[in-house]
């Protein structure tokens, strides 16, 4: 039988071609959204991003970057990078730990993938890759212990590449890289930079596109939580759901909308929310108790939605202590995000704002907020006692993508809240983007 015969389309209503510009083709090689996802922000009356756009203004971005810090060169590896700069992906969790995929941007803008062997269909939908190669492999499980001529026929390879498109310039930014690779780069003459510092800066402020594509995996992820709110509420006062049933719901409900996978397992509930910080497992949640959760879930399009919210799961009032830590949850953030906006330096944010109050402050939160785009990204705004002169000289500008944090836990208490709201700078302010409704239970 053929099975490639009858080609059948996603939605044979818009034709060739998808609202977003991916191929109207059910077959394609392509991932993205689902039939649902789409659905759901028709009915929202969101816009979709035009993802060709998009990419070439990453690449756009990446160029520009290399340029000012007169790199010839960025070699990545971080599988969040090469989604950045090629928007494809392959088995991104195991490439994380077994390096397989790289890519190479060049400061003239030519653009080469190396890619596993048996899968190079994988990058061909992107026409600014330029070059398809293979062999970036030199990790152990891989190599053995021919990792280092492994690396040291990479590293020709990419001398090769630069030569052509980089003439002189040995200056090579690298993001993550394994010891042997760094060693064949540089005992080829190849002053290796820092890549970190390249992606993260260029990566924090978003692209137009990137910011309609944040607001359509925001709404998914939206609905996830409501579906997983759903779930809770009706089956927790059995007394037989675990909070690893809870945090499966929303695992479900991201893939089916064509999310990716979720970070973390931070869903707890009871008193194994204090301290913070404990994975979901089996314990089964009692009525009348809480459930806290951090979605850190890389959603549609890629991009990673960052939301916390704590519920109220019964029929009974909750304590006093924990309508008054939610009340401060609420004023921690309300009163971070209103000092957002463009030229406000990292420092500042650190320094200045609501403080919480004693109680809490030993088990407070690692940041008051952090950047966010395909993962939690920079800047990182650390409280006051966190604070590292120079490590983050910046301010904020309109395109970034901040997440605001609270988690309000008593030392040697039985509960924590939490809660995080994801928001967006604009040109006078900031923006909330998660809409996802606070639970009045919790407000007294």
């Amino acid at each position: 039988m053929d099975y490639h015969r009858d080609r059948r389309k996603i939605d044979p209503s818009r034709g060739a071609t998808l609202g977003d510009g991916s191929p109207n083709d059910n077959d394609r090689v392509e991932i993205g959204p689902t039939q649902l996802a789409f659905r759901e922000w028709e009915a929202a009356g969101l816009q979709l991003p035009d993802l060709a756009r998009m990419r070439e203004d990453r690449w756009k971005r990446l160029v520009a970057g290399l340029v000012a810090r007169d790199y010839g060169g960025l070699l990545m590896f971080d599988p969040l990078n090469i989604r950045y700069a090629t928007d494809t992906t392959n088995m991104q969790l195991w490439n994380t730990h077994n390096p397989f995929r790289a890519c190479l941007l060049c400061a003239d803008g030519h653009m080469v993938m190396w890619e596993y062997r048996n899968a190079p269909f994988l990058v061909t939908f992107n026409p600014l890759v330029k070059e398809l190669r293979s062999g970036a492999t030199f990790f152990y499980n891989s190599t053995g212990d021919r990792g280092a001529e492994a690396a040291r026929g990479f590293a020709a390879q990419v001398d090769e590449v630069m030569r052509a498109h980089a003439g002189t310039n040995r200056r090579l930014a690298v993001d993550k890289i394994m010891v042997h690779g760094l060693r064949a780069l540089e005992a080829i003459g190849f002053m290796v930079e820092e890549g970190e510092e390249v992606t993260e800066r260029v990566r924090a402020v978003k692209t137009p596109d990137e910011i309609l594509a944040i607001r359509c995996a925001h709404h998914a992820c939206e609905a996830g939580i409501a579906e997983m709110e759903a779930f809770t509420r009706a089956n927790v006062p059995s007394g037989r759901v675990s909070e690893d049933a809870i945090w499966a719901e929303l695992h479900a409900a991201n893939i089916r909308r064509g999310g990716e996978w979720i970070e973390t397992r931070l869903l707890a509930s009871g008193p194994r929310t204090n301290p913070w910080f404990q994975e979901c497992g089996p314990r089964l949640v009692q009525n009348n108790e809480i459930v806290a959760f951090d979605t850190d879930l890389i959603g549609a399009y890629g991009f990673c939605i960052d939301i916390s919210r704590t519920w109220w799961v019964g029929d009974a009032r909750p304590s006093n202590a924990m309508v008054s830590a939610f009340h401060h949850a609420l004023d921690h953030i309300a009163d971070h995000k209103a000092r957002l906006k463009p030229g406000v330096t990292i420092e500042e944010l650190v320094m200045e704002g609501h403080q919480l109050a004693p109680e809490y402050w030993a088990q407070k939160y690692s940041c008051k907020m952090h950047g966010v785009g395909l993962c939690d990204e920079w800047p990182y705004v650390h409280y006051p006692d966190g604070w590292i002169p120079g490590a983050f000289d910046a301010a904020l500008e309109p395109g970034m993508v901040l997440c605001v944090e609270a988690l309000v836990s008593p030392e040697g208490g039985d509960f924590s809240i939490k809660l995080e709201d994801q928001v967006l700078i604009t040109e006078t302010g900031c923006e909330t983007l998660t809409r996802y409704p606070f639970d009045t239970r919790l407000m007294g």
